[in-house]
């Protein structure tokens, strides 16, 4: 027959066991995510007036104007709510595998958009060496710019967040909620830029680039795949379209 004592310490471990699963289930309780629908439109209100009343150079846009719009207002949100998870899709660990496979399915997706000039226009694609052209290096750095900037607020933030508080929706939904965001944050773009229907054209292709996107980022949560794919995509849309 067991001593008093020892039923004594054996309880006495258990209530300690169990005090410290209580502990690491509040370390993993779920960020309720109240601040991301009036974050994510209050950016979007400040970018639209941003794009309608200011003319800025390209260089300016891509690294100032994202960079406060974009970049800031998500490290907000991280420092307001500790969620790590958006830091981990830029985890040096994703690099390599993030470039092999960015590069890849950016060939793809710009070969799509290739055909889509082809059977938009006059049927005719004309080879052009433009990484032999002395901007070449400067256009892709713009490029890389955007493709940081847009993955880092579109996908590492938005849509994890998405996947996050709305994890009963399917997966259809979740990514073509982060898709319909994409293309309204680039719709003020596309009214300056463009007219008539070239710019139906151009919300298809970047619906279809955003949703993308989001297919290959829920799965790989890689960062740097989809810079590098969004980069790829910038720079064929600056050629054909």
């Amino acid at each position: 027959m067991p001593s008093k004592k020892r039923h004594k310490t054996t309880s006495h471990s258990r209530s300690k066991s169990s005090n410290k699963k209580k502990t690491r289930r509040s370390r993993k309780k779920r960020v309720d995510h109240q601040l991301f629908w009036p974050l994510v439109i209050l950016v979007f209100v400040i970018w639209v007036l941003y794009r309608y009343l200011f003319s800025f150079s390209v260089l300016f846009d891509e690294l100032i104007g994202k960079a406060l719009f974009f970049a800031f207002p998500v490290l907000i949100y991280i420092n307001v709510t500790n969620w790590s998870k958006i830091i981990d899709t830029f985890s040096p660990t994703k690099f390599r595998r993030g470039l092999l496979v960015g590069l890849g399915v950016g060939g793809i997706f710009g070969f799509a958009a290739v055909i889509l000039s082809m059977l938009g226009d006059s049927g005719l694609v004309v080879p052009t060496p433009y990484y032999q052209a002395d901007y070449f290096a400067w256009e892709f750095f713009l490029a890389i710019l955007t493709g940081f900037f847009e993955t880092f607020f579109f996908f590492s933030f938005i849509q994890l967040v998405i996947e996050d508080r709305y994890r009963s929706w399917s997966a259809w939904r979740q990514v073509s909620l982060v898709a319909l965001i994409f293309l309204l944050f680039h719709l003020p773009n596309l009214i300056i830029n463009f007219s008539g229907t070239a710019i139906i054209w151009q919300m298809i292709l970047l619906f279809s680039l955003a949703y993308g996107e989001a297919l290959f980022f829920k799965r790989e949560q890689n960062a740097y795949m989809l810079v590098l794919i969004q980069a790829i995509w910038g720079m064929v849309l600056l050629l054909y379209f």
